[in-house]
């Protein structure tokens, strides 16, 4: 599957919430869809499932628009962190009707992790507890097989060991069925392995666009004695900076670097590095491919 977007615009009267977004996503692999929380993210997702159209631009994917495509449309499954259920129904109501909407439903699996979660099929979908209706939509999501499959934060209410337990399923489900997966958190560390490319959004612009291997190779962390920190990092792109006793440590983004003698180098996680490059008073130099 490949998902393109051109020039990307949504707005909502008088916001924006997508704001002239170009990017390419294409082959099956994990991707990490990050940003603050307004950046756009669920706008973006919410598009790609076609649920409403977008105010200018193009969301293609395979070169058909999603919305109003039905054809299209049961080949995403987008799980959102609420409003995917109707309250009425109960678990297994809605693992019958996602049976019959997705058409590479695995049955068997989705009663398998119904287990895994402990989710009584009786039980009516507004009696769940947040965390036991996340944990049904990590169920609908794995077992529809689609070959777009999109988790906005799924995990909302489930424990540490829950989650764990979520993150390994989903690299199983992957292996087992390689599809284009998008992955929205903002627990970046706990699931950065799995991400192969990631995508930030910023007050519904693209940020950055890259593989997390081209990410790590971007940048590097220095430390070391204060004043050869800084002499070294002058007039170089410093994306964050700390200072304490003398001792210093810069990270450099996107710029070639010879060798930092008597310098420490080392790199900074996913996370930290989101952190950094999302501050908006820092002056990032950070290219979407």
């Amino acid at each position: 599957m490949e998902i393109r977007t051109n020039h990307l615009t949504k707005k909502y009267r008088k916001e924006v919430a997508l704001d002239d977004l170009s990017f390419q996503l294409s082959g099956d692999k994990i991707v990490g869809l990050l940003g603050k929380n307004g950046a756009g993210k669920t706008t973006l997702m919410r598009l790609l499932a076609g649920h409403f159209a977008q105010t200018n631009g193009e969301m293609l994917i395979n070169q058909e628009s999603p919305f109003n495509n039905y054809s299209l449309s049961k080949n995403i499954c987008l799980i959102m962190e609420s409003n995917n259920f109707h309250d009425k129904f109960t678990v297994k109501d809605i693992l019958k009707i996602s049976s019959k909407f997705y058409p590479y439903w695995d049955k068997e699996y989705a009663e398998e992790l119904r287990e895994v979660f402990r989710l009584k099929p009786k039980k009516k979908v507004k009696t769940l507890s947040k965390g036991m209706y996340s944990a049904l939509g990590i169920i609908v999501g794995l077992a529809s097989n689609s070959p777009i499959t999109i988790f906005d934060e799924p995990y909302i209410g489930l424990d540490a060991a829950f989650r764990s337990t979520f993150y390994d399923l989903l690299l199983e489900s992957y292996e087992r069925n390689p599809r284009l997966i998008i992955l929205s958190t903002h627990l970046i560390d706990e699931v950065s392995k799995l991400f192969e490319e990631v995508v930030i959004l910023q007050e519904g612009t693209l940020l950055l666009h890259e593989s997390v291997d081209d990410l790590a190779n971007k940048h590097i962390l220095l430390s070391g004695n204060k004043e050869e920190v800084e002499q070294f990092a002058s007039n170089k792109n410093v994306i964050h900076e700390t200072s304490m006793l003398g001792q210093k440590t810069v990270v450099l983004y996107d710029e070639t670097i010879t060798d930092p003698a008597g310098l420490k180098v080392s790199r900074a996680s996913l996370q930290e590095l989101f952190v950094y490059l999302t501050k908006e008073e820092v002056k990032r130099h950070a290219r979407a491919n």
